[in-house]
């Protein structure tokens, strides 16, 4: 079908597609993205939850495959085992054991040194022990911290510094200081600030919204910076940092819901990143959790400051003042 008139969300096909990737282990792909292992897991996880499919994958399997990653000497989890500790995979595992009620199976005093032990003196935060510094890591840092319940041992004032001083003159973000504002940076900076209490005095709203809101094309679609094309993934990096700001209401949602749902394999299931190419775990998930923000019928609400179920956010207490649109009945 064209995206004028897309098929509706085939979720029994992506519930399918989700649960047999990672079977075939002899596939030379499976190898190639090994440095994703663990991200692959949340966002499929997330996914099937948002579904209300989260049952679908082995709990217990899937436990025991996230600590099987946890690399000892650091502290904290890698994308794959044997492989090094890294931020991006330490966010990852903690999420998956949050949504599980699986806490318990994690070593939280270590965990918490390797998080605070990425600061630097200047506020930024590496990704792991060789030194690269990324908003991205700032953000995940903070977020495993709140999920952990170790915020507090933060230095929120040299963090929010940090975050300050990568902001640009258009109100967005940017990877570092003087760095292009770019809409995934957009959402780990207002999330982060919104995680920290301090959304309110270091974001111009007004305009950050605006810019926001000027990444939708005419095919409905977003992209992540001017003169740059759609991408279902910007569904949700640019419609979180939105619900965050609650003006979600200034985006045309007929014309992006028809932009993703047109993106969708409807016969092998997954979502790709426009309609025609490839379908991939990642744009499924973001994909999905774009359309869980716009009220799509049938879909399990998504935190859009931890990018995680809504239910569970709620229930530890952690839930911001985030506004999506009313979930639709059909």
């Amino acid at each position: 079908m064209s995206a004028t008139n897309p098929p509706p969300l085939a979720i029994e096909k992506h519930v399918e597609y989700i649960k047999t990737l990672g079977e075939n282990k002899d596939d030379l792909q499976y190898h190639f993205t090994s440095h994703l292992r663990l991200n692959a897991i949340y966002w499929g996880l997330t996914a099937l939850w948002m579904m209300g499919r989260q049952d679908a994958l082995d709990k217990e399997e899937l436990l025991q495959f996230v600590m099987s990653c946890w690399d000892e000497e650091a502290g904290a989890f890698g994308a794959h085992p044997g492989h090094d500790a890294h931020i991006l995979g330490t966010l990852s595992g903690i999420q998956i054991l949050v949504m599980h009620d699986a806490l318990d199976r994690l070593d939280i005093p270590r965990v918490t040194s390797f998080l605070l032990g990425l600061q630097n003196s200047n506020g930024s935060f590496a990704g792991d022990r060789f030194g690269e510094t990324d908003t991205r890591f700032l953000y995940c840092v903070v977020s495993a911290l709140s999920l952990i319940g170790k915020l507090d041992l933060l230095d929120i004032n040299k963090t929010v510094a940090h975050i300050v001083r990568c902001r640009n003159f258009d109100s967005g973000f940017g990877t570092s200081e003087g760095a292009e504002t770019h809409a995934g940076q957009i959402f780990v900076c207002t999330a982060a600030l919104a995680i920290l209490g301090r959304l309110e005095e270091e974001v111009d709203q007004e305009t950050l919204g605006w810019w926001l809101a000027e990444r939708q094309l005419p095919n409905g679609g977003m992209n992540g910076r001017p003169e740059k094309l759609e991408d279902v993934c910007y569904s949700f990096w640019v419609l979180s940092s939105m619900s965050i700001l609650r003006k979600l209401h200034w985006i045309d949602d007929e014309a992006l819901t028809r932009f993703v749902l047109s993106a969708q394999d409807t016969e092998g299931g997954g979502i790709a990143d426009r309609p025609g190419d490839m379908v991939d775990v990642f744009h499924t998930h973001f994909g999905l959790a774009g359309l869980s923000l716009l009220g799509y019928p049938g879909l399990v609400d998504i935190d859009p400051v931890y990018c995680m179920p809504a239910d569970v956010i709620e229930r530890k207490g952690l839930r911001k003042g985030w506004v999506a649109l009313p979930r639709r009945t059909a």
